[in-house]
C-alpha cells in the first residue's frame, strides 16, 4: 500500500467538500452523526512505512516524511521517536490532523467559496430563515446559485405576500425576474416554496416542473386538444383537423357516438371515415384535458396505442378518466400477424396495471416477462397494415345512441 502523500490528505478533505458536509456545517443544521464526523480536530487517515519498509527503504521513508512536513500548515502532524537498530534514532509522522473548519477549507483552497456561502446563509437568516434547512441540505447547489439567490428570495417573498395570485408568470413584476428566469429555476423554487408557503397556498395535486404554475396558483396556458371529424354530419366537414382549448372541448357536445384516441399523428390523420365518430390526438400519459368532457362518457371510446408495455400503461391510465374505454388493435392476433415489424422497447415497464381487461393483462404479462420473445418487444401502431386497420374498424359493434 502506498504511503499517504500531502495530495492524499487534501483528497480526504475534498471528499467532505464534495459531499457538501463542510458547507453544511456553516449553515448550522447538521444531523448529530454528521456533526460528530466533522468534529475538530479531525484526524485524517495516514498510511505510514512499516518497520520492515523502514529497514529496506529508509531513504524513501525519510523523503516521504520530509514531503509531508513541507506540506503541513493547514494540517498538523504528530510524530513519534523511532529507534531502529539499522537506521538509528529518527522521528516520523504517525498521525495527521485538521484542527478547524477554516484549516480544512484552506487546505483545499475553498476559503473564498465558503465566505460566499456564509454570506448566503447570513442573508437568508435575515430575510427568510425558514429556508436555512434547504441551504444545509443543498449547500453546493446554493453556492452555484449565489449570483441569482437574491432574486430567488424575492420570488419566495412575493409569493408569501401574494398566495395563489391567479396571474401569469409574465405578470410577476420583480427586478431581474422575468418568465424565463422563473421557468429556468422552477425546480429549486419548488423546493424553496414548499418550505416557505402555507399548505393552503399549494395545490398538492399538481406536481413536477411542468405544473409549477398550477401548483402555486399562477394562470397557465390552457390545455389544447386536437381532434378530427370522421363523419361530415358530426360537427364539421369530413377530415376537418382542429385544435381547441380544454374548455371548448368540454363544451363541445358533438353529435357523435364513437371517439377514437391515438398517440400517432399519422394514424390520427389517416383514419378513414367512420359514421358518427371523431378522433382525438392523444397526449401520452396526460389525459387530464379529457376529464371534464362529460359528453365523452356515453360515447364508445377506443384507445389505439403501441403494443408494448408503455402502450398498455397509457391505456391503464386512460381508464382512470374513462373507465369504459376499449383498446383497439392492441391484441395478440394483431401482434402475431405483424411479426416482421416487431421492434425493440428500450425500457419496458414491470409494474402491475390493475385496469387492464383479462386479455390485455395476459398480453401485457407476456410482454413484460419476455414470454413472446426474450428481447423487449414493441409493435408500433403505424407499422400495422392499413388493410388490417380498415377490417378492425369495420368489425366494431355499433355504439349505443348518445344519452
Amino acid at each position: 500500500m502506498a504511503w499517504t502523500s500531502p495530495a492524499d490528505l487534501r483528497a480526504q478533505v475534498q471528499k467532505r467538500w464534495d459531499k457538501g458536509e463542510l458547507l453544511a456545517a456553516l449553515a448550522g443544521a447538521q444531523q448529530e452523526s454528521q456533526a460528530l464526523a466533522l468534529a475538530f480536530p479531525w484526524r485524517l487517515r495516514l498510511v505510514t512505512p512499516s518497520s520492515s519498509e523502514l529497514a529496506q527503504r529508509f531513504a524513501e521513508a525519510r523523503a516521504w516524511a520530509g514531503n509531508l512536513r513541507a506540506g503541513a500548515g493547514h494540517y498538523r502532524l504528530e510524530e513519534h521517536a523511532l529507534r531502529h537498530r539499522e537506521v538509528g534514532h529518527h522521528s516520523l509522522p504517525e498521525a495527521a490532523w485538521v484542527d478547524s473548519l477554516d484549516a480544512a477549507l484552506a487546505l483545499i483552497g475553498k476559503t473564498a467559496d465558503a465566505r460566499r456561502f456564509a454570506a448566503l446563509v447570513a442573508a437568508t437568516a435575515g430575510q427568510k430563515p425558514v429556508l436555512l434547512p434547504w441551504l444545509a441540505r443543498r449547500p453546493l447547489q446554493a453556492l452555484a446559485l449565489a449570483a441569482v439567490w437574491p432574486r430567488l428570495l424575492a420570488v419566495v417573498t412575493w409569493l408569501q405576500a401574494h398566495p395563489r395570485p391567479g396571474i401569469y408568470l409574465r405578470q410577476m413584476d420583480l427586478p431581474g425576474v422575468d418568465t424565463k428566469f422563473t421557468e429556468a429555476h422552477r425546480g429549486v423554487l419548488t423546493e424553496l416554496l414548499e418550505l416557505a408557503l402555507a399548505p393552503e397556498a399549494v395545490d398538492a395535486t399538481a406536481s413536477g416542473v411542468g405544473q409549477f404554475a398550477r401548483r402555486y396558483g399562477f394562470a397557465d396556458k390552457p390545455l389544447r386538444i386536437r381532434l378530427r371529424w370522421l363523419d361530415a354530419t358530426a360537427g364539421g366537414p369530413w377530415g376537418s383537423d382542429i385544435t381547441i382549448t380544454q374548455a371548448a372541448f368540454e363544451a363541445l357536445e358533438p353529435p357523435v357516438r364513437r371517439v377514437f384516441i391515438t398517440e400517432n399523428e399519422v394514424n390520427f390523420l389517416a383514419l378513414p371515415p367512420v359514421a358518427g365518430s371523431l378522433v382525438v390526438f392523444g397526449a401520452g400519459y396526460g389525459f387530464e384535458a379529457l376529464s371534464g368532457a362529460q359528453w365523452l362518457h356515453p360515447c364508445a371510446v377506443h384507445y389505439w396505442g403501441d403494443i408494448d408495455t408503455h402502450g398498455f400503461a397509457i391505456l391503464d391510465q386512460l381508464r382512470a378518466t374513462l373507465p369504459h374505454a376499449q383498446s383497439l388493435l392492441m391484441d395478440r392476433a394483431t401482434l402475431l400477424a405483424h411479426a416482421d415489424h416487431w421492434g425493440h422497447e428500450p425500457q419496458p415497464l414491470s409494474r402491475d396495471l390493475p385496469r387492464l381487461h383479462p386479455d390485455e393483462a395476459a398480453l401485457y404479462d407476456d410482454l413484460r416477462f419476455g414470454r413472446v420473445r426474450a428481447e423487449p418487444l414493441r409493435l408500433e401502431q403505424e407499422r400495422i397494415g392499413f388493410g388490417w386497420v380498415q377490417k378492425a374498424l369495420a368489425a366494431l359493434p355499433p355504439p349505443g345512441s348518445v344519452a
